[in-house]
């Protein structure tokens, strides 16, 4: 596959991301769709979430447009390997489905029953139209776990999980459209090393997507993604989670890594409400971002900060894949111990903070 192919498409989604996403901030949109402030946010004021159609739909344009181009260029010979045209139109129909549900939602409105009954069939399109299951779980320098046949339900768990955390994570100016700026760009440089097109052009397209959606987005945003970008993109990154896991490309603690400070909020502040018998369905301010917000962070310095952890995670995920496996193994506990930093922290700050109200 010769890069400049996907260079032009690439171009294309960041262009029309960002001309999607100018569009629909407009008072004039032909969408008006708001997320109203209350006092379970961080925004004050009324603001279009209707940016997930510019960042999706950049996608797909640029996937046509590849698609197309690749044709021309070798008509009588197949551009991908066999089986794999197949298995990326299941992915593609998948994030689709998942696309179409959450945007209803995010207009109308829809039981949560029917929007994780819907991603559970997504998931199950992923598994058994693409072939996609997690196996196996290596660790490093010791034994690698089979899952036998916990390996389909841990997938679903994998595939609708990440999508949530996603949407669980989306509470701030540029937060959601810079992870998936910097997450996806990671990935396609490691779809770009294994010579995997599949990988290599589905995140880069999303990756210049982000881009053109966060031009909007950065602090002040103008405009959200909404459920239909969050839930859908983080459906996608567990996709192609799985599907490098399963071809080889990476272990699972690689893409982990990558996402791993959306992951890591995501998870433990789950805990801690579980913990604490809060009900976790509804929407709370307690991630980690939120509360140093609350703090006095400024949203600039606070998603700023956050890129800062983004490149780090992700220069720690090219580190623990081109390192052997006592390397792999000082990669993973210098990890754990940013992400036990971090949140002391974030706690300093807090106490800082009542001890100057006092």
């Amino acid at each position: 596959m010769q890069i400049v192919m996907v260079i032009l498409p690439a171009l294309i989604a960041l262009i029309s991301a960002w001309w999607i996403t100018r569009s629909l901030c407009s008072p004039n949109s032909f969408l008006s769709i708001f997320a109203h402030p209350n006092d379970r946010t961080l925004h004050s004021t009324p603001t279009p979430q209707t940016g997930g159609l510019a960042v999706i739909g950049s996608v797909v344009i640029s996937l046509i447009l590849a698609a197309s181009i690749l044709a021309i260029a070798q008509p009588l010979k197949p551009v991908l390997p066999k089986g794999v045209m197949s298995g990326s139109v299941w992915i593609v129909v998948s994030m689709l489905l998942i696309f179409v549900v959450s945007f209803l939602d995010d207009c109308v409105g829809l039981p949560a029953i029917l929007r994780l009954g819907v991603q559970a069939v997504s998931a199950l399109i992923i598994i058994v139209g693409v072939g996609l299951t997690l196996s196996s779980i290596t660790i490093p320098g010791g034994p690698t776990i089979l899952l036998g046949i916990a390996a389909i339900p841990v997938s679903v768990l994998i595939l609708l999980w990440m999508a949530n955390l996603y949407n669980f994570m989306d509470g701030m100016d540029g937060l959601a459209g810079g992870m998936t700026f910097f997450g996806f760009g990671f990935l396609a440089y490691f779809g770009w090393q294994a010579h995997f097109p599949v990988m290599f052009i589905i995140a880069s397209f999303v990756s210049m997507g982000a881009l053109g959606f966060l031009s909007h987005n950065f602090p002040p945003a103008r405009i959200f993604m909404g459920d239909a970008g969050s839930i859908t993109l983080g459906f996608l990154a567990g996709t192609l989670m799985l599907l490098g896991v399963r071809d080889r490309i990476f272990d699972l603690w690689v893409p982990v890594l990558v996402f791993s400070p959306f992951i890591f909020d995501a998870t433990v502040t789950l805990f801690w409400r579980v913990s604490r018998r809060e009900r976790i369905w509804e929407a709370h301010r307690g991630h980690y971002y939120q509360r140093l917000v609350l703090s006095g962070w400024t949203h600039r310095r606070t998603v700023l900060a956050e890129y800062g952890v983004m490149l780090a995670c992700g220069g720690l995920a090219v580190s623990y894949h081109h390192a052997s496996d006592g390397w792999q193994l000082i990669v993973l506990g210098g990890w754990l111990l940013l992400f036990l930093v971090l949140g002391g922290l974030v706690g300093r700050v807090e106490r800082q903070v009542k001890t100057r109200s006092l």
